[in-house]
């Protein structure tokens, strides 16, 4: 059987250059392919974190496209021994700051010319015009920066067939008309049946529009963008190709996030011996200055403080919180209001709350193994992963029943419980109270040893292993393919 040939264009890979979860999902999920029998390949560009990496790379093609500066594809393997082009263009990518934005923050500028050039090149190596003598079966888009590529395709001789994910839809790579001349695209692909959008052309609208799928981070949020609520006014479209729109649940890296193995952590331990949990519980009531008490249910948040993430809830109720008690441990940055809330209630109550302000990668290992439960009350959440984290690590979430989170958390009732499925504790109505609620309800079930003990194994019994996606991934190229045939 012929080997399936993937390109992978993506503007960040998991570990060369991060910003958030699609560069989680651009290094793990190639790898996970690779691992079930597909030649993946992955396309990034060429910034100065990738540059810095790319010592043992070859050049294996010198880039001339019309209307674009000068690029050269070099070709080399990443850690985890997935290939990788970079594409490098010093004048677009080779500057401080980060992928998108300048060391103050701002966006780039040229942003549509930066990833019109990703995207172009994505289609050239999955058209007749590729200097490459390796050739994809299919190429697969992530997000706006990669949204032109779809389209690009759809005009370009003897194409491969696309498929576009949507990591967060609220991210859509708008920009002015006089965009859609500049990247050489056909003026007539800018119209409603094409890449503009509301006045303005839209990468994402474009990768919508044109690609032959779209899959999207989880089965819940594939719901949720057809509706006005999620849809950040796509939905329209969305609802139109819901044929051809797939949720499929992230995995997460269970190397990395691993209870029996985890380096970060005071005392390993497994789903076989969850006796280690307790000794994490008080190194963690110890590093964050709490009363050092195993009876006292200890909650734990590691997040962006911003309005999606829902804190806002969470703080208004913490003195109730504090009467009820438990201990809160939050590790985050955002929003300096909502940093300056939790700060002040860890002022006024010391020894039980604790909130450090930035980001630690040893802490946030430390506190979904030390903490009893992890609270994540997210107004929209596409995937998730800290819920998942938690439930490898017996740390049952508590979370709003939206997205990613209502595909991967199961609310613990008697039934969920008696059916071995509970996983932890959701609620619907984004409302202080029913967060309120729903921590009460699992401090009472905490209170039960034998149900928690139960709860926690369900919760470590789960895989969140990436290899169900891939397959579910592969599965949907190969419809695709089929599709195109017939």
């Amino acid at each position: 059987m012929k080997k399936l040939k993937v390109l992978f264009t993506t503007s960040e890979v998991t570990p060369i250059i991060k910003t958030g979860g699609l560069a989680d999902v651009s290094g793990a999920l190639p790898a996970a392919l690779r691992d079930i029998g597909v030649d993946v390949r992955v396309l990034v560009p060429g910034y100065n974190q990738v540059m810095a990496q790319a010592e043992n790379y070859k050049l294996v093609a010198e880039l001339e496209i019309a209307g674009f500066p000068r690029s050269r594809l070099l070709s080399g393997k990443m850690a985890n021994g997935v290939p990788l082009f970079i594409l490098e263009c010093p004048s677009l990518y080779q500057r401080d700051g980060g992928p998108y934005q300048t060391p103050r923050g701002q966006d780039w500028p040229d942003n549509a010319m930066r990833f019109g050039l990703l995207s172009k090149v994505g289609a050239v190596l999955g058209c007749s015009e590729s200097p490459l003598t390796w050739h994809p079966d299919i190429v697969q888009c992530n997000d706006w920066q990669t949204g032109l590529t779809p389209a690009y395709l759809h005009f370009a001789p003897e194409a491969v067939p696309s498929v576009i994910a949507i990591h967060n839809l609220a991210f859509q790579g708008n920009f002015p008309p006089e965009t859609v001349q500049q990247l050489q695209l056909p003026s007539y692909s800018y119209s409603i049946a094409g890449v503009e959008y509301y006045g303005n052309m839209s990468f994402l609208k474009a990768g919508l529009f044109y690609a032959d799928h779209i899959t999207t981070v989880s089965p819940n949020y594939a719901n949720e963008i057809q509706a006005e609520a999620l849809g950040f006014g796509m939905q329209g479209l969305l609802t139109a190709r819901s044929a051809t729109l797939t949720g499929i649940l992230n995995g997460l890296d269970t190397d990395e996030w691993n209870p029996a193995a985890d380096t970060h952590i005071a005392k390993n331990y497994s789903i076989t011996d969850i006796s280690g949990k307790a000794e994490n519980k008080a190194d963690l009531q110890r590093r964050m200055g709490f009363k050092i008490d195993p009876a006292i249910p200890l909650l734990g948040v590691v997040s962006r403080f911003t309005h999606q993430k829902g804190l806002d809830l969470l703080l208004e109720i913490a003195p109730e919180l504090a009467r009820l008690p438990v201990q809160l441990a939050m590790l985050g940055s955002g929003d300096p209001a909502m940093q300056k809330a939790a700060q002040d209630l860890a002022e006024q109550f010391p020894g039980q709350f604790g909130v450090m302000v930035g980001f630690d990668e040893g802490l946030s290992h430390q506190i979904e193994a030390g903490a009893d439960m992890f609270i994540m009350p997210s107004r929209f959440e596409p995937c998730g992963l800290n819920q998942m984290y938690s439930q490898r690590y017996g740390t049952p979430p508590v979370v709003h029943a939206t997205g990613g989170l209502a595909d991967s958390v199961v609310d613990t009732t008697t039934a969920t419980l008696k059916a071995g499925t509970a996983s932890g504790f959701s609620f619907v109505g984004m409302s202080s109270d029913n967060l309120y609620l729903t921590i009460k309800r699992a401090v009472s079930v905490y209170k039960q040893k034998r149900k928690w003990a139960a709860l926690q194994s369900n919760c470590m019994s789960k895989d969140f292993s990436w290899k169900p996606s891939a397959k579910a991934y592969r599965d949907v190229y190969l419809s695709v393919l089929k599709r195109k045939k017939l």
